[in-house]
């Protein structure tokens, strides 16, 4: 690196394969737990814990207590990104872990509505809280550890294994529910076998706790040193709001995984709905986007390396939503193969040009100082506005109303196209050195020289 790059990237031992493996492995462990939920609130929660009545109203008040740890999200990410800014990023994803993990249990020992009433959905919402409490630190603070290890030139390369450990535990849950949903009589699978996943939970706490006390922490927080700020929060809002508020719009595009896997879901194999899809067989429809993805997401990070990271969001936002009218309409046809089509092109590929990115792309715009507070704040903001639309989406068009996927349809592209537009305002990051991230009057490092220091980060790493 020259010496006027060099000056801007901080000096120390940096792990970026470690911190990738730990940011990889934390983040499938947790959203294992966090997609078991949004699984079991789709195809077994309105039959459980919820009153024997209308049908689409249990569907509406499952589909709310998935969002109901979104609402949580917010207030996780001013105390979990306060910790982050001021103790370390190592220190708030083990907490998150944790808290995670015994939260997903506890799901999975509940007792249901025949047995205590009201107690059944009133605690399956308070177990959902700690759940969105612990998540909201999750995906800025393995972010943040990756992107301040990683090697200048390759950022983008490195955070994008924390959304492929994503995409990794959305698989690992799925296959977990599929053969139970395939081989147990469904009695005895709405009896116990769902629980079965959750209460499994307790192998995300060993193996998480043994993969992420091997980590150092960043040398970017490290050399904050004494000048850490005493509040990260209040700072954020200070110096960098639009950014903010950028990042909360552009974490809007959550729409699409809610139109895969959640409303999906319920408007697939919920009987009030009429499709009549069977639910193991659903299951294998978002199974195989996922694992398309998880080839696509690594190869989409490099691509960010090269172009820069807003034309892959700004493209995948626009095209996944117009996707989503597919994706939808051959639910409502009750088409199979139609619809895997539609998942591999819509959540498979295309969302990837968007979940790639967003890892490198949302801290890039804000300093060390306040990275996971800024980033974990206005992240879960957006997200926590999504969280609603599986209610919202069956509430407009609920059972036996018409177009139901165009209806849904038109209102999860009008959404990513609202994302496409934040993301097109913002500064462009990917050429930004480490100490200069977040400061609008900072120049990027020349074409030339960034693609030299690109090719020696790759010649080094091949040479490891």
């Amino acid at each position: 690196m020259s010496t006027s790059s060099h000056a801007h990237e901080p000096e120390g031992r940096r792990q970026s394969k470690k911190a990738a493996a730990s940011g990889w492995i934390g983040s499938a462990l947790e959203y294992y737990d966090f997609f078991i939920y949004a699984t079991a609130a789709s195809l077994i929660f309105p039959q459980i814990f919820f009153p024997k009545g209308d049908p689409a109203i249990a569907i509406i008040a499952s589909l709310a207590t998935y969002g109901v740890g979104y609402v949580a999200r917010p207030i996780g990410a001013f105390v979990l990104g306060h910790m982050g800014d001021t103790r370390g990023r190592k220190q708030v994803l083990v907490l998150c872990m944790f808290l995670m993990g015994f939260s997903t249990i506890a799901v999975g020992l509940l007792p249901t509505y025949d047995q205590i009433g009201l107690w059944a959905p009133a605690l399956l919402v308070l177990c959902r809280l700690v759940q969105g409490f612990a998540v909201a630190g999750e995906i800025s603070g393995a972010s943040s550890m990756i992107l301040e290890h990683a090697p200048f030139g390759r950022r983008g390369f490195f955070a994008s294994f924390t959304l492929q450990g994503v995409q990794a535990g959305q698989i690992l849950a799925a296959a977990v529910f599929l053969p139970l949903a395939h081989y147990m009589p469904t009695d005895q699978f709405n009896s116990w076998g769902w629980r079965v996943p959750f209460i499994l939970s307790f192998i995300v706490i060993i193996i998480g706790w043994i993969i992420r006390r091997e980590v150092d922490e960043t040398p970017a927080f490290t050399q904050e040193g004494a000048a850490k700020p005493r509040s990260p929060v209040t700072e954020a809002f200070k110096n960098h709001a639009p950014d903010m508020l950028r990042v909360v719009l552009m974490s809007l595009m959550n729409v699409i995984p809610v139109v895969a896997t959640i409303f999906g879901a319920a408007y697939a194999v919920q009987p009030a709905y009429g499709i009549g899809f069977h639910k193991d067989v659903y299951l294998w429809i978002p199974v195989l986007g996922n694992i398309l993805a998880v080839l696509v997401i690594p190869l989409v990070g490099n691509l960010s390396d090269k172009i820069g990271r807003r034309p892959p969001m700004i493209v995948g936002s626009v095209l996944a939503g117009l996707l989503a009218f597919g994706y939808l309409y051959a639910i409502s046809i009750g088409s199979v193969p139609l619809a895997i089509c539609m998942s591999l092109l819509m959540w498979g590929i295309v969302y990837q040009g968007y979940n790639a990115v967003f890892p490198s792309f949302y801290p890039e715009l804000f300093p060390t100082r306040t990275r996971v507070s800024a980033m974990a704040i206005s992240q879960n903001v957006g997200t926590a506005i999504t969280a609603m639309l599986p209610a919202v989406f069956a509430a407009v068009a609920p059972p036996g109303s018409t177009n139901i996927w165009l209806t849904v349809g038109a209102l999860a592209f009008g959404i990513t196209v609202i994302s496409a537009v934040a993301c097109y305002t913002a500064r462009e990051t990917y050429r930004l050195a480490m100490n200069d991230l977040g400061k609008p009057e900072a120049a990027p490092v020349p074409e030339g020289e960034y693609m030299r220091l690109r090719d020696e980060a790759l010649a080094q790493a091949a040479r490891a």
